[in-house]
């Protein structure tokens, strides 16, 4: 029987048919085999390079907004500084201003003292130049040594401003050798030492206190305070918080009242007209009216700063702003 199975054409045509079939199946399992092995691969290719791009973009993301925020800071240094060096280059003017007026004194009353004699009127203008000389003198020397104090404190190694002391410094030296060869030459012509060493009258030097009691107030009534940063900075340092709001939804930030001046950057009203920003976004945190500033835009998608244009206005609610960039 088996023989005539193997004999069979039909039988044999069948067995042929049955091995091509299993011949061709394992043919297209391997085939889709390698297809989804390579469909598999690919999706695990592109999903691994999403992933590697995204961390690469986030880390670069997060490196560019650390750089905009120390140029931000940076900038804002730049004018804080800027700030305080005006104000020492106005001293600085003040002072030259003095000494040429000490000069013109000098130099007149070189020439009223050059008669043999001279009138008890003349005599008392004299001594009343000297008084002013020994004043300003006196009050340029303070005032020196306060820009000396202040320089070194705030740790700036300005050669320009360290070489603008020191010349003052020797203007007066100069000054004081002038005045103390005069007024032996006055000493000379019946004028007493004690006289001669005799600063401004009482009246004078009250006028001049006033004054700088003045000057004073002024500075107090024009000082701000001013903070930036984003809002994780700004919360750690204890300058704002997150208050209002219903069961966690709706709050908003605020000024801390009670945090202390030091955590700001004090300012001049009358001097910072611009805030930096340099960034993606910021808000003001504190209370200023919308008309006394300008955000100025950089581009479409990036803020320069924070433009003061009425700065009574934008002070009038409070001396301190926040502004919180992103």
């Amino acid at each position: 029987m088996k023989n005539e199975e193997k004999n069979d054409p039909v039988f044999m045509d069948e067995k042929n048919a049955m091995r091509d079939n299993v011949k061709k199946a394992r043919k297209e399992g391997l085939t889709k085999g390698s297809v989804i092995t390579a469909v598999i691969s690919v999706i695990v290719l592109v999903a691994a390079g999403f992933f590697i791009y995204s961390a690469y973009n986030r880390e670069h993301n997060e490196q560019i907004a650390v750089m905009e925020e120390e140029r931000t800071s940076l900038e804002f240094q730049m004018v804080t500084r800027d700030s305080t060096i005006n104000s020492w280059l106005m001293t600085f003017d003040q002072i030259e201003k003095e000494l040429n007026v000490i000069k013109q004194k000098e130099d007149l009353i070189t020439f009223k003292s050059s008669d043999v004699e001279f009138s008890k009127e003349r005599k008392e203008q004299i001594l009343e130049d000297i008084k002013l000389i020994n004043t300003l003198l006196e009050n340029n020397k303070k005032r020196i040594s306060q820009l000396s104090a202040q320089l070194k404190k705030s740790g700036g190694e300005i050669t320009g401003l360290q070489n603008m002391i020191a010349n003052l410094e020797a203007s007066i030296v100069q000054r004081e050798e002038e005045i103390s060869g005069l007024k032996l030459a006055l000493v000379e012509k019946d004028f007493e030492m004690g006289q001669l060493n005799n600063q401004m009258t009482e009246l004078q030097v009250t006028v001049t206190q006033q004054t700088e009691t003045i000057n004073t107030q002024i500075e107090e009534m024009n000082k701000a305070y001013l903070a930036y940063g984003t809002y994780r900075d700004l919360r750690d340092k204890g300058i704002v918080t997150k208050e209002g709001g219903f069961l966690g939804l709706g709050k908003r930030e605020a000024l801390i009242e009670d945090s202390p001046d030091s955590l700001f950057t004090r300012v001049d009203i009358t001097e910072t007209r611009l805030i930096p920003v340099n960034s993606k976004d910021a808000k003001l945190i504190t209370s200023h009216p919308s008309g006394s500033y300008e955000i100025i835009a950089e581009g479409e998608n990036m803020i320069a700063g924070i433009e003061i244009k009425d700065p009574d206005e934008f002070w009038k609610i409070s001396r301190y702003a926040v502004v919180e960039i992103k």
